[in-house]
């Protein structure tokens, strides 16, 4: 197709003129509508004008959620993806705008959420000069998101678009950053758009399922450990299935707890920052692993100790979406390239012998032990106040978490996983420690389907660092619970101070916030809550509420985390 010269002022050519001809703004969100999306998180800016103004002709087709901060906006865009499979959509300005979503790129990369950032860029004629807010994104985002490019051409948006949606979610998922120069997106040309994106995500070979249930079958304590990203109700139902038929004891990595029902026979826990240490001890018993999804990062190997590097003493299977990922630490005894949905399907179509399920039972009941809330004399007893929850939730609840310990309270007391009317609850959190992230998750999810309840939690720290989008919340009739834990420190890294520096406390203390002026402020319901009988009231009034409610947790800093206290740390 040929394509005729374009004018700086945006006219083409009169060969151009006779066809369907677009700004490159209009081409780009014309291509967004082609590839099923239909929402965007962004702050808006002068760099991307001919982009908001395009949105502004299809806004019965595609919702503009304009976020607080940029920070923000791209939590909401990573959130959206964890929930959809789909590439959450966020929209910044250059510079400054760029540098505050970052964070979301960097958790959408080691979180394997699919993405698209879209940064406002400045003009093709000012660039090298280090013009006004001028940033090379190629450079910064290299090494943080999967793809990285700029878009110097108009009638290169649809090509560029498409490969975008295919390279987010193919494969292992991740962000993928594009930057449009402002020139580019007021040019005017006639282009064919692309075709709706196929992902391409590798499927378990049949002879390799075979295999694989071949060695769990000669295993006499298997173990399987489930995580990652890609997975649909389809396959957690597989999952399910599997492991039932095996009599598979079955545990997740970090922040995954969603993948299995935790209420079924078959979970026995989490690896994650706060595992328990029974089943830290059951690892080192069991005769074979069989990982699915799951990275084997730091987190859920406790910083690479609870197996021998490069080859473990048990017998490993792992199959992952990422054939870079298989013996990247871990030497395998099988390795196999597969999404988690086909792996699962593979696996569970297999004929399996009748196995003992004396080994999952005793994890099974090591798992309920650890989930009954430790008795203590606290005014406000966090383990008792999450336990009554979970009697409560909806099976579909939608629970965000921040970073911190704080987070230990729901990951290790609260239960994931179960279905609801419309689905499976789910957990969406940060993998790579982002605090900040559960309140603008909660306003994503929320938004996604306001018919669902969704719980954020979140420690004072974080919640000082986005609280503001519960006006987005607002402003878009979302409806998220957020849990405040006030403790008035930094309670992770006062944790760390406490063991390594006893007593020595420095630069973790927070100062005294009115957070009740906060949140009626920016237009949410409010409960402050010091004892463990006013939880389940605050949140029970909340849940009928019809806007955002946010509940301050009056807690302990002795209460360090859910399994010691700065007592106890001190005193080693």
């Amino acid at each position: 197709m040929r394509h005729g010269r374009v004018t700086k002022a945006g006219l083409g050519t009169e060969d151009d003129m006779t066809r369907n001809a677009r700004s490159g703004g209009r081409i780009l969100v014309d291509q967004l509508l082609i590839h099923g999306a239909d929402r965007a998180f962004c702050v808006p800016g002068e760099s991307y004008l001919e982009v908001l103004d395009a949105l502004h002709d299809v806004r019965d087709r595609f919702t503009l959620i304009n976020a607080r901060h940029e920070a923000g906006a791209a939590d909401m865009a990573e959130a959206q993806g964890k929930l959809t499979g789909r590439p959450g959509i966020a929209m910044v300005t250059r510079g400054p705008g760029a540098c505050h979503a970052a964070i979301g790129v960097h958790i959408a990369q080691q979180d394997s959420t699919p993405m698209i950032l879209f940064i406002g860029q400045v003009g093709r004629d000012t660039m090298d000069r280090e013009s006004f807010q001028e940033i090379d994104y190629r450079l910064m985002f290299g090494s943080v998101a999967k793809w990285v490019a700029q878009i110097e051409r108009a009638d290169r948006v649809p090509e560029y678009i498409a490969r975008a949606f295919r390279v987010a979610t193919s494969g292992r998922p991740g962000p993928v950053v594009l930057a449009l120069p402002e020139d580019m997106l007021t040019d005017v040309v006639s282009v064919d758009d692309a075709q709706p994106y196929v992902p391409a995500v590798p499927a378990m070979a049949p002879d390799a399922a075979q295999e694989i249930v071949a060695a769990l079958a000669t295993a006499e304590r298997p173990l399987m450990i489930v995580g990652g990203s890609g997975w649909t109700d389809a396959g957690t139902a597989d999952l399910a299935r599997f492991a039932a038929a095996q009599g598979l004891p079955v545990a997740t990595s970090f922040r995954r707890q969603d993948l299995i029902d935790n209420r079924l026979s078959a979970y026995v826990g989490e690896f994650g920052t706060g595992v328990a240490p029974s089943l830290v001890a059951r690892v080192a018993e069991a005769d074979l692993l069989l990982v699915v999804g799951a990275r084997l990062g730091e987190i859920t190997t406790k910083t690479y100790t609870t197996l021998a590097v490069p080859t473990p003493a048990q017998r490993l299977v792992h199959i992952h979406v990422d054939a870079n990922e298989i013996g990247r630490v871990y030497a395998p005894e099988i390795g196999a390239v597969s999404g988690p949905d086909a792996a699962m399907a593979a696996l569970a179509s297999c004929t399996v012998p009748a196995r003992d399920t004396g080994w999952r039972n005793a994890l099974r009941v090591e798992y309920l032990a650890d989930i009954e809330p430790p008795a203590h004399d606290f005014p406000l007893d966090m383990g008792q106040a999450m336990a009554a929850l979970r009697d409560v939730l909806p099976g579909d609840a939608i629970i965000t978490l921040d970073a911190g310990n704080h987070t230990g309270w729901p990951q290790r007391f609260l239960s994931f996983g179960g279905a609801g009317e419309r689905g499976r609850g789910r957990e969406i959190g940060s993998t790579c420690g982002a605090m900040g992230y559960a309140v603008p998750a909660a306003v994503a999810a929320s938004l996604a389907d306001p018919s669902r309840q969704v719980i954020a939690c979140v420690g004072d720290g974080g919640f000082m660092m986005s609280g503001m989008e519960i006006a987005t919340a607002v402003q878009h009739g979302a409806r998220p619970i957020v849990l405040l834990f006030n403790n008035g420190t930094y309670g992770t890294i006062r944790m760390h101070q406490e063991r390594e520096h006893p007593g020595r406390v420095s630069g973790t203390d927070i100062v005294t916030t009115d957070f009740g002026r906060i949140a009626t402020g920016l237009g949410a319901a409010f409960h402050r809550v010091e004892r463990t009988e006013g939880v389940l009231p605050a949140v029970t009034t909340a849940m009928s509420h019809g806007g955002p409610t946010v509940i301050e947790l009056v807690t302990d800093p002795e209460q360090i985390s859910t399994r010691t206290t700065i007592a106890r740390l001190r005193g080693r």
